[in-house]
């Protein structure tokens, strides 16, 4: 596991490079009261998903076949709104 320390409105980027041309940009919204607040700019074929959902999605597949993988999308504002 690679470990990274960020700052309010820093980012990490993952991929997006000639061997890897898909891009996942990760940014740090808010820090505060036990929780960190992430933004997620990915490129719209990527799926990015909360662990507890992405492990649904998983075992959902796993029992009733395939499973349509669902597209992560630009939203504008805050996370969770």
């Amino acid at each position: 596991m690679l470990v990274l320390s960020r700052r309010n409105n820093q980012s990490v980027v993952i991929g997006g490079s000639a061997h890897f041309e898909r891009m996942v940009k990760v940014t740090v919204l808010g820090i505060g009261d036990g929780s960190v607040k992430l933004g997620f700019e990915a490129d719209q074929d990527v799926p990015v998903h909360r662990e507890e959902v992405w492990e649904r999605i998983l075992t959902r597949g796993q029992s009733n076949g395939p499973v349509a993988r669902p597209v992560a999308q630009s939203v504008g504002g805050p996370l969770g709104e």
